[in-house]
């Protein structure tokens, strides 16, 4: 597999420029820090139910080895750290990951960050128990590829969980022309329409790399609340889908 397939040096740069406001709630990546909780929810809640976890254990994800791929500057990897998973986050973008490393010792936290890719982490052999793959697919070049790669990362029995944006129109409404042109939540450009992915379309995706996917909603804003909640039927901007790679040969 060709060691490029999800890196499009365009979509790197762009978070490479942001890379200083990880960690900022009310800076370039506000969107995430309101949604982080509704994703983390939706992250434990799979992640318990797959492994037979109780969450209100003191360290519910002891003994899981977690890859969060497309890390950014941690804001996934640090809340399931503390849940005892043994997490690696791994970013394209280099800038990233010295923000994400000093975050994670101000906060105490042993977290593995990489400069890297998944195609990188498959050729090096490394296996994990659950991938998180989130708002990444939709910036690759090869979704499939990408994909491929990210599913053979994944031990028998693994999960992958996976958001991304819904292609139509209430998408470009909501997460370009909302987020983008009149919020300013992103820089202009941050997302292309054309690379928006269907539920439909990623679960074909999913298959095709040789998971097998068994569940997905939608994350919803409510801007009355201005919060997010999980649906199980709007699925209609964004969502999230879980995958588990069969332990059959």
């Amino acid at each position: 597999m060709p060691a490029d397939t999800s890196v499009d040096p365009a979509e790197i740069a762009k978070f490479e420029r942001m890379a200083a406001e990880w960690w900022d709630p009310e800076g370039k990546f506000k969107p995430l820090h309101m949604l982080n909780p509704c994703r983390l929810e939706y992250v434990a809640a799979q992640v318990a139910a797959e492994f037979g976890r109780d969450r209100r254990a003191d360290l519910p994800f002891a003994g899981l080895r977690l890859l969060d791929i497309g890390c950014g500057g941690g804001l996934l990897c640090e809340p399931m750290a503390r849940l005892g998973a043994a997490v690696t986050g791994v970013d394209a973008a280099a800038r990233n990951i010295p923000v994400a490393r000093l975050h994670a010792a101000q906060s105490g936290l042993a977290i593995d960050y990489r400069v890297g890719t998944a195609e990188e982490l498959l050729s090096a052999g490394e296996r994990f128990d659950v991938v998180l793959n989130m708002e990444v697919v939709e910036h690759v070049p090869d979704p499939a590829a990408y994909l491929g790669a990210c599913a053979g990362l994944l031990n028998p029995g693994g999960l992958m969980l996976t958001s991304t944006i819904n292609r139509n129109a209430r998408s470009f409404a909501l997460a370009i022309v909302g987020a983008e042109w009149v919020m300013r939540w992103l820089p202009k450009g941050t997302h292309e329409w054309r690379k928006f992915i269907t539920p439909d379309e990623l679960e074909a995706l999913l298959a095709g790399a040789g998971l097998e996917p068994v569940d997905r909603k939608g994350f919803v804003f409510n801007p009355l609340a201005w919060s997010w909640r999980l649906s199980d039927r709007d699925l209609s901007v964004n969502y999230v889908t879980a995958a588990v790679r069969p332990r059959r040969p």
